[in-house]
């Protein structure tokens, strides 16, 4: 069983100017929606490219650390070789003072270990 309908929107002509009420509402929002949008695409994109280019520099520092830190340790490798071999030949001259030297580190160390 069906109620009937009252009231302006269901009257003649009411509907039509309900409806219009409404397009233009809608019509009006998306305008709205429109130009703010619009007006905000600059500041978008000024954004877009800060960040762009802040990650450009912070790839180009890590990678000039990258290098530098790779020729450093080349360095330092080529330094422990060049110690390593002149310790070796120092031991292979004077194996007794190596020897004792080596007895005086393990002593000194010993003391500082166990605290005494």
């Amino acid at each position: 069983m069906e109620t009937p309908k009252t009231g302006a929107a269901n009257e003649p002509g009411g509907n039509s100017a309900l409806g219009r009420g409404i397009e233009n509402a809608g019509t009006s929002a998306h305008q709205t929606i429109d130009k703010v949008s619009a007006a905000a695409q600059p500041v978008v994109d000024r954004v877009a490219s800060s960040a762009h280019s802040a990650v450009d520099t912070m790839t180009d520092a890590a990678a000039h650390a990258a290098d530098s830190l790779g020729v450093k340790g080349e360095q330092l490798k080529d330094a422990q070789l060049q110690l390593s071999q002149a310790c070796s030949a120092y031991m292979r001259a004077n194996p007794l003072a190596a020897l004792g030297i080596a007895v005086a580190a393990g002593f000194v160390l010993s003391r500082l270990v166990s605290g005494k």
